[in-house]
């Protein structure tokens, strides 16, 4: 199997479901060995499953890489697997709640800010030794909330905030060492997160969030992938601390732009992978909507 990561091995983390699946698939095509991360009720052997009987490699590990022990292991359970690391994805995160900020739980706050910042600052931590080696580089799923103001959507937001600028940090620490580290930032994405039936967003939202959109949709978990893809490979030798903005235009609008998208802009591409869980982030998981 040949392609853009040919013989490459790579980590991905939140690898069962949304993006983070497209992510793996994505990979896998373009000839990446992978270890799959995801908690231990996420679908992640299922994605490896398809991966496998495409002719594929993949492997999985199952655990709260926010745990020390977990993230450690993870990394060690691709080293035993495939012996190096040439890639990094932390794509591993939360959105559980939607709520003004005075209303927000502070147990939630607290949970986002383990999911969202401390998985990636540890799975970064171990992972580098050994990234330095193959002078590989890291590639972490930021977000508009990022960068933009979203109200019922701050402390995510903050969080996003807080990788991108520890990848950029990381960019110029480990730029000595041969190492890249970039992110990827998505706007709005056809995923669990993005729909008042499977996620915390109520139908207000909902509706602002694609009217603020110039493409006047949602993007598709293929196209954060290929984006992906592109950092993780070689043909991204000279991009290093960059954001990479995949929204659709949302962070430069300014008002409900997305009623004016072409109708060439608005239909959905027709994807190439088999994705299965693109909205499927949120089982067994405990969101809110507070309004």
């Amino acid at each position: 199997m040949s392609g853009r990561l040919f013989d490459k091995v790579a980590i991905v983390t939140g690898a069962g479901t949304g993006i983070g699946e497209a992510i793996a698939l994505k990979f896998a095509r373009e000839g990446a060995r992978l270890l799959l991360v995801g908690l231990p009720d996420d679908p992640a052997e299922d994605v490896a499953r398809m991966i496998n009987q495409a002719g594929g490699f993949a492997e999985t590990y199952l655990g709260d890489i926010a745990e020390e022990r977990h993230a450690e292991a993870a990394v060690e359970a691709c080293l035993h697997a495939y012996g190096r690391i040439d890639v990094l994805v932390n794509n591993a995160g939360m959105f559980l709640v939607a709520a003004e900020t005075q209303d927000y739980p502070i147990d939630k706050f607290d949970e986002t800010l383990r999911a969202n910042v401390r998985s990636v600052f540890l799975m970064t931590k171990f992972a580098l030794p050994h990234l330095q080696k193959t002078y590989g580089n890291i590639v972490s799923t930021g977000s508009e909330a990022g960068m933009i103001g979203i109200a019922k959507n701050t402390m995510y937001g903050g969080t996003k905030a807080f990788i991108h600028s520890f990848m950029r940090g990381v960019a110029v620490e480990q730029a000595a060492h041969g190492v890249r580290a970039n992110c990827v930032c998505p706007g709005p994405i056809d995923t669990a997160w993005t729909h008042k039936s499977s996620g915390p967003m109520d139908r207000e939202m909902e509706t602002m969030m694609v009217d603020a959109t110039p493409m006047g949709r949602r993007g598709t978990p293929e196209e954060v992938a290929n984006v992906f893809c592109f950092l993780a490979s070689d043909e991204a030798s000279y991009v290093t601390g960059a954001l990479y903005a995949v929204d659709g235009g949302v962070t430069i609008a300014k008002g409900p732009v997305g009623s004016k998208a072409s109708s060439h802009f608005k239909k959905e591409p027709e994807g190439t992978l088999p994705t299965r869980h693109s909205h499927d982030g949120l089982k067994n998981k405990d969101y809110e909507t507070l309004t």
